[in-house]
Parts: structure tokens; C-alpha cells; sequence
């Protein structure tokens, strides 16, 4: 693991240039003064003047390029937008970063022609795109796709035909990224392809906007196409390109998660400190207590690390200089497993008041804070935007093809780190990232050089070898970005080194377990399960679930009810939108 690759730039790592400063502000704000929090909370919506505040920002097209309307400002500008507004209510924070992470923008910066950028890339700056790709039957295997987009030569335009379930933002929508397969017929392979859609286009109805565990605000919906017809100049790339399309906008957008743990993990260090020493028990504020004491530490750890993960691999991915896509996916899988650790910690300090909603504290006469809400809220992200369990498959298939693909024996590079002062502390950190990074190489090689037919049956044992090379990586951005801070007088060795040494611990546990698992007998008790081998043991509780299929059959088709599609009307139709150095500001005549 060669951290010099993690360096960051001379000068202070916190500071932005004064655009995006001024531009955060303006944003802190709107999110201080005009969003109320409970208020999202209570009515499930954000309010259509807060929706109305954020385009007239320009939070919806923070990263689009100034020559099409938007603010052209940096990705580290982008996450910590979301940073602000995540915590501020975690809808904000979903309804920017599924417009901007995976929606529109995105495959048409990368992917569209100039005539296609021209079109569509000043319309997000005010307009709110969505991504619709998942339907019922398909998670992380896009290849069970239903949706079809027939080429009529005629008209020289698609219809498209399809149920797609799922969508952010798809309820208040302007324009949808359609993932949809063209039949393979003469002159053409056919395949995935990706289209953009009006979503005022006839034939495209929302069918039903969701409601789930948290996420309040959600603007989620399912979204019915029936005979829709879209011009061929709105394909965006090749016929069958779909997929690595949406695989790019998903890799370059996918720091958006970490940035949202990254923030819910300061605000949790935040409510965990204060809460701990004013809260006493036994003569002595709880935080004083050695099993807090543990808490505390672990939150404020592990806060700092996401931080370092969000700055140092959004610094390498902005560089456009080497491709940061495991980086993205390795800072995604540990940031949000470990904020979900971190909000159940955070909970569990709190105690009752934890489990308590804020309404109800503030009813008491307390404090209203929202940690059983952050707990709520911050679960999906071990499922969005690639599921935990299969980003850890997809790391280890690429590790895996890597080996393979090697005519040498691959190990793992020297660190190369920049010279320290003798003895630091951090040194023996980065010589154990080293050493162990070493055994996961020979680890791979091995079972590189096995049959690929074992590996079916070696998920959870390839998914440690990932695990632990997510807290090496966590480990390396820690220190990298402690180096910076200290160079700065801003001294966060403690926390690096804090962070460094719990998550050896957890490399060690999981180290332990390659070699001294239960997967053979958990795979024998799951099949005898599956058999149902042991039904007496369901015996004796009640089933409250409803009747009705697991998973619902797509019935093609027109609509049956009216669309549920939300118009978010213009907050002032005197209002104007202009373009500044710092981004659309809002004039009024």
C-alpha cells in the first residue's frame, strides 16, 4: 500500500477556495433558517420553498460546468453540501445527491454528446433528474431487466415499456435516466441502454411513492412507462452501453454515501460529548465511566476516519489522474457499515432518551434530538448504491481477476511514505498496513491459482480479505490525512493513532477468522433450513405480514390510477435566476 499516492496538496486540507466557502455559507444558511427538520420529519415532504431555496443556490448543479449554467465548483465543495444538509434532514441530503451523483448530470458529463450537454446540463440546474434503473425482481443483478425500448426506424425513436421501482427523486422529477434493453435485432446487438425521459412524457405515470424504515421526505417512487416514446437523440452513448454507463456514474458518484456517514459520524461525536458530561450517574458525569469512556473514543475515532476517507480519496478521484473506483467502493462498504455501529453506540449512550423520538423529548420539556431517527436513517446505506454483501463480492472478483490476469506473483508495493520524524507514532501503523497487506496478497494469489467453482462457497471468507483491506485503506487515509492536519498546527495524531489501533483489532479478529470459521457447518445448517428441516422450530408466534407475492409480477400495460408525480411549483414567478461568479443568485424585480 503505497500511501504516497494518498498525499494531499500542501496547505490546510479544510479550507476551499473562497467561492465554495461562500457558497457553503449561503447553504448553512438556508439549512439554519428556512428548513424545519421536524417539520420533514411529521409531513414526510420536503416543503416546495425549501426545494425552491436549494435550486436558487445552485445546490442542484454544484458540480455542473459554468459554460452550462451551473456552479463548476469541486467535489470536495459537493460532500460537504451534503454534509450540511444530511444532517440538517437526511431527504436534502438524497434529493442533491441522487440528481447529481447518479441522475442526469452525470452520464451526460461523461457519457453525452456536446449537442446532448448543450440540451440537458443547463436544465439541472433547476430541473430535478432521477435514476431510474431497479425493478422488483432486479438488486444487484441488473441482467434480469425487464423494461424494453423498441427502435421504431420510422420515427427514428424507442418505445418504452417497463416498471421501475425504487426511484429517488422519480416522484418530483423533471427528467429520468431510464435503464431499459433493446432487443438485439438486424444492423444492431441491442442490449442495455440508457435514455433520457421527460417525465411529463405521455405514458409515464408514478404509480406509488414509497414509505420506509427512515428516509422520511423520500421522494421514492414507482414509475410506470407504457408505450413511451423517446427520440433516438435522447439514447445516451451506444445501444447496449447501459450498463457500463451506469456503472460510471455509479463509481464517480458513489463518495456520496461516505460523506453522508462521515457527517452523521461528527454529529454523533457532537451529541455524544455533550450528552456525556452532563449526564451523571454515581457522582460522576457518565462520560467519566470507563464503559462510555470506550464509546466516546470509538465514535470519535472512527468520525475522524470517514472524515480522512471522504477527503483523501475525493482529493484522488477530482485529480482524474488514476482510477479511484476501488478506493470509492472500499471507503463506501466501511463507512457505512461503521456508521451504523456508530449510531447504534450513540444510542446506546443516550439510553432511554435514545430509543425516545425528539417530539417526544421535546414534549417532556428536553432537548429534542433526533438519535433514534439517525439510527433509522442511516441503516440504508448498507444497502443503497450496491448492498454491502455484494460490493464485498465485487471487490474480491476484481482482486481476484487482478491476480490472475499478473504473470508475476503480485505483492503488495512498500509504502513508500514520506519521512517521519523517528519514533512517530503513526510509523507502526503504516509498517503493520504494510505487513498485512503483504498476507492478503499471498492470500489472493493462492485462491487465484484454485478453481473458480470454489469461490461461490468462499463468499464470507473473500468478504473478510475485503473487510480488511477496507480497514487498511481506513487506516492509511487516517494517517495520511493526520500528516496534513499536523503540518497545518492542527494537531490529530491522538485520533489517528486511536483509530489505527482499534482497527487493528478488528484486522486481527478478522485475520483469526480465515483460517477458524463455521462456514462449511453454516452453509450445511442454511441448506437443512432452506430443506425445511426445522419448520417446528416457527411454531407458536403470529405472522402479521399481509397476503400477496414476494416479489410482484410487472403486469405491462397502461396505468390504472392517476400519476402520484409531484410538480414543485416556483416559490416567486417574478423570480429570476442569474449567474455570478459565485453561483445563480436570486433576484426579485
Amino acid at each position: 500500500m503505497n500511501t504516497d499516492l494518498l498525499a494531499l496538496p500542501e496547505g490546510d486540507p479544510h479550507r476551499l477556495d473562497p467561492a465554495e466557502e461562500r457558497f457553503l455559507s449561503r447553504l448553512r444558511d438556508l439549512c439554519e433558517k428556512e428548513v424545519d427538520s421536524a417539520g420533514i420529519e411529521r409531513a414526510d415532504r420536503i416543503p416546495d420553498h425549501v426545494i425552491e431555496g436549494l435550486k436558487d443556490l445552485g445546490a442542484l448543479s454544484i458540480k455542473i460546468p459554468r459554460p452550462y449554467g451551473g456552479l463548476g465548483l469541486s467535489s470536495r465543495c459537493y460532500h460537504r453540501a451534503l454534509m450540511l444538509t444530511s444532517t440538517t434532514h437526511p431527504a436534502l441530503s438524497e434529493l442533491l445527491a441522487a440528481h447529481q451523483a447518479i441522475g442526469l448530470a452525470q452520464p451526460i458529463t461523461l457519457f453525452g454528446t456536446e449537442e446532448q450537454k448543450r440540451e440537458f446540463l443547463p436544465r439541472c440546474v433547476r430541473e430535478i433528474s432521477a435514476f431510474a434503473l431497479t425493478e422488483a425482481d432486479i438488486g444487484n443483478d441488473p441482467y434480469r431487466m425487464h423494461t424494453r425500448a423498441v427502435y421504431d426506424p420510422d420515427s427514428d425513436s424507442y418505445v418504452l415499456d417497463g416498471l421501475k421501482t425504487w426511484t429517488t427523486n422519480g416522484v418530483i422529477a423533471d427528467l429520468l435516466v431510464v435503464m431499459a434493453v433493446v432487443p438485439a435485432a438486424e444492423g444492431g446487438a441491442g442490449g442495455m441502454t440508457a435514455f433520457v425521459v421527460e417525465a411529463d412524457s405521455p405514458g409515464v405515470t408514478v404509480e406509488h411513492r414509497g414509505s420506509f424504515l427512515g428516509l422520511r421526505g423520500l421522494e421514492n417512487g414507482c414509475i410506470r412507462l407504457h408505450h413511451v416514446v423517446v427520440p433516438a437523440r435522447n439514447r445516451i452513448g451506444a445501444e447496449g452501453a447501459g450498463l457500463a454507463i451506469a456503472l460510471a456514474a455509479q463509481d464517480t458518484g458513489r463518495l456520496s454515501l461516505p460523506a453522508v456517514c462521515a457527517a452523521a459520524a461528527k454529529w454523533s461525536l457532537k451529541i455524544a460529548r455533550e450528552w456525556s458530561a452532563v449526564r451523571v450517574q454515581w457522582g460522576r458525569p457518565i462520560g467519566q465511566h470507563d464503559a462510555v469512556a470506550g464509546k466516546l473514543s470509538f465514535i470519535a475515532a472512527t468520525a475522524f476516519a470517514l472524515e480522512a476517507m471522504v477527503e483523501v480519496t475525493g482529493r484522488r478521484a477530482e485529480r482524474g489522474d488514476t482510477d479511484t473506483r476501488l478506493d470509492a467502493e472500499l471507503a463506501k462498504l466501511f463507512a457505512t457499515e461503521q456508521a451504523c455501529v456508530v449510531a447504534d453506540e450513540l444510542v446506546q449512550i443516550r439510553g432511554g432518551r435514545g430509543y425516545e423520538t425528539a417530539e417526544s423529548a421535546a414534549a417532556r420539556g428536553e432537548r429534542g434530538v433526533p438519535v433514534e431517527q439517525l439510527l433509522r436513517d442511516i441503516r440504508v446505506g448498507r444497502i443503497f448504491d450496491g448492498s454491502s454483501e455484494a460490493l464485498r463480492g465485487f471487490l474480491a472478483h476484481d482482486l481476484l481477476a487482478s491476480h490472475r490476469s499478473s504473470t508475476t506473483p503480485r505483492e503488495a508495493a512498500p509504502t513508500g511514505r514520506r519521512a517521519r520524524r523517528d519514533g512517530h507514532v503513526l510509523d507502526a501503523h503504516l509498517q503493520f498496513v504494510e505487513q498485512t497487506s503483504r498476507r492478503l496478497a499471498s492470500e489472493l494469489a493462492r485462491i487465484a491459482g484454485g478453481p473458480a467453482t470454489e469461490l461461490d462457497e468462499r463468499q464470507r471468507y473473500l468478504g473478510r480479505i475485503v473487510d480488511i483491506g477496507a480497514d487498511l485503506y481506513a487506516m492509511s487515509a487516517s494517517c495520511v490525512y493526520a500528516d496534513a492536519l499536523d503540518a497545518v498546527g492542527a494537531s490529530s495524531t491522538g485520533l489517528a493513532d486511536a483509530f489505527c489501533r482499534q482497527a487493528r483489532l478488528r484486522v486481527g479478529h478478522l485475520l483469526d477468522r480465515l483460517d477458524d470459521n463455521t462456514d462449511e457447518q453454516d452453509r450445511g445448517l442454511a441448506s437443512s433450513v432452506l430443506g425445511g428441516h426445522h419448520t417446528w422450530l416457527e411454531d407458536g408466534v403470529v405472522d402479521p405480514s399481509t397476503d400477496g407475492p414476494w416479489i410482484a409480477e410487472p403486469e405491462p400495460g397502461p396505468a390504472t390510477s392517476p400519476s402520484l408525480r409531484r410538480i414543485v411549483p416556483a416559490a416567486d414567478s417574478g423570480a429570476a435566476t442569474g449567474s455570478t461568479p459565485d453561483g445563480p443568485t436570486r433576484r426579485t424585480r
